[in-house]
């Protein structure tokens, strides 16, 4: 039998020259047996090296052989235990099992019956230690920052266990609010990088003629306003992982720059002619179908195909079946701890409510909604008048900024641009909320992040003495979709 299989086997037999015998018999299969003579020496053993199956004679001169069975189940519940009887205590040996042990064999025996007894308990011990894996497996609510354990998420979960330890880098698709960045970190953090850093930048978020610094740094001087050196985030990501959202916004000229990056490990800061070599793994991300941007030309191939090396595909929130209410229980538990209310559960038909529910926001929305019940009620039970009217999964909400006049809705012909509505009711989102963005956005049901780049594009358009519009009608700064 090969040294890799070979199962330590724990004797306990006060007679030494039946000792002897047995463990001849089990020379055949190469275990490796220890023998001890009395109860309290094999209990000792079995603390200090835990045996793959135990063979016990039930009458040893220290302590009751049923004491010796009743100390190993309570130490290791699924220990296999076969007991070795004489002909006048079966009654004995039956008692034996009722209290968990595996198989009993009748003195005198010869050496194929107890090694078939033997190899049947340790097949039965290799089993149930299978059945708990995959128990432990499928059970899984939570994972690395996920809550959820359907089996959409324990998919997701096993692939993640299995490219951690490897250095190719992981492309993760899925819709906005599936949790990309959660599986990001949760491939950094089942990783043999856990130690070192893990650094997010978001490619949509950040201004086109600022992102090349954000990602390779710049040094003194390099363009205006660069008043000293500033490393980028290869450079902090060194030894740990860089995570790309939203990869496909990045300028398709920039890409040539990143896809250097990626070949050679190596960075040149803005305004430098010196590289540095860096050691990063990359864990790239898109809400969109990234070989439909390759094949529009927005997406170079080449840079598609060093990163698209392992897939990683989330699942919306409505492919989740019951995971919906086991996140909004989290996120009731901890809104409720922060803003410092009694809300702690959600009666029954605002749980069938959530479940009915579509979420095109997905985990996101749910959160924003269970933080507007929490801010905007108290008690202790989540109701169903509580619900924002997303939530409540209206059929036809009204549109953002209009109101039905009394003549009905179509009394009002009056079409604003979308460019000037969502300015309006983001400002009157901001009046509201005392000019406080987070809550704001929970106002919206968008990201924070969403406002700040909106502000931030007005703010330039008022500098340059625009109206907030771009070409085409749009707000500064936006592409078309």
């Amino acid at each position: 039998m090969p040294a890799s299989k070979k199962r330590r086997i724990l004797l306990i037999e006060d007679t030494v020259p039946l000792a002897k015998l047995y463990i001849e018999f089990l020379r055949a299969d190469a275990h490796e047996v220890v023998h001890c003579t009395r109860g309290g020496e094999a209990l000792d053993a079995a603390a200090a090296a835990p045996p793959d199956a135990v063979i016990l004679d039930l009458k040893l001169p220290d302590m009751d052989g049923l004491e010796v069975l009743r100390a190993l189940h309570h130490r290791d519940p699924g220990i296999s235990v076969v007991i070795i009887t004489a002909h006048g205590s079966i009654d004995l040996a039956v008692e034996a099992m009722k209290l968990g042990a595996f198989d009993f064999i009748v003195k005198p025996f010869n050496a194929d019956r107890l090694n078939l007894t033997l190899r049947n308990a340790l097949e039965r011990r290799t089993l149930a230690r299978m059945v708990e894996g995959y128990r432990k497996d499928l059970d899984r609510g939570r994972f690395h920052g996920f809550i959820g354990s359907s089996p959409e998420m324990q998919a997701v979960y096993r692939m993640i266990e299995s490219v951690a330890a490897s250095r190719a880098n992981v492309f993760i698709t899925g819709e906005s609010g599936t949790g990309k960045e959660v599986a990001a970190q949760a491939i950094h953090r089942a990783s043999p990088r856990r130690d070192g850093a893990f650094v997010a930048l978001n490619c949509a978020a950040i201004p086109k003629n600022l992102l090349e610094s954000e990602i390779f740094g710049h040094v003194k001087g390099a363009f205006t306003g660069a008043a000293t050196d500033r490393p980028g985030a290869a450079l902090l990501a060194d030894g740990g992982t860089l995570f790309l959202d939203e990869i496909c916004e990045m300028p398709v000229d920039l890409q040539a720059k990143l896809l250097r990056f990626v070949q050679t490990g190596a960075v040149t800061p803005v305004g430098s002619g010196r590289e540095e070599r860096v050691d990063v793994r990359f864990v790239a991300a898109t809400n969109r179908d990234p070989l439909a941007e390759v094949q529009a030309g927005r997406f170079r191939e080449d840079l598609y195909y060093r990163l698209h090396v392992i897939p990683l595909a989330l699942p919306p929130l409505r492919d989740r079946g019951d995971d919906v209410i086991d996140i909004a229980r989290a996120f009731l538990v901890d809104y409720a701890r922060e803003e410092g209310k009694s809300l702690s559960v959600f009666a029954a038909e605002v749980e069938a409510r959530l479940r009915a529910h579509d979420w095109p926001g997905n985990v996101r929305q749910l959160q924003n909604v269970i933080r507007n019940v929490v801010v905007l009620h108290d008690g202790s039970q989540v109701t169903l008048d509580m619900l924002p009217p997303m939530a409540a999964c209206a059929d036809a909400p009204a549109a953002i900024g209009t109101a039905p006049g009394p003549g009905g809705p179509e009394a009002d012909a009056t079409v604003l641009p979308l460019w000037r509505v969502e300015k309006d009711m983001i400002r009157k989102a901001l009046r509201l909320a005392g000019d406080d963005v987070p809550r704001a956005a929970l106002m919206l049901e968008i990201s924070p992040s969403t406002i700040y780049r909106k502000l931030q594009q007005w703010r330039t358009a008022e500098e340059r003495g625009a109206d907030g519009r771009g070409a085409e009608g749009r707000p500064a700064g936006e592409t078309a979709a």
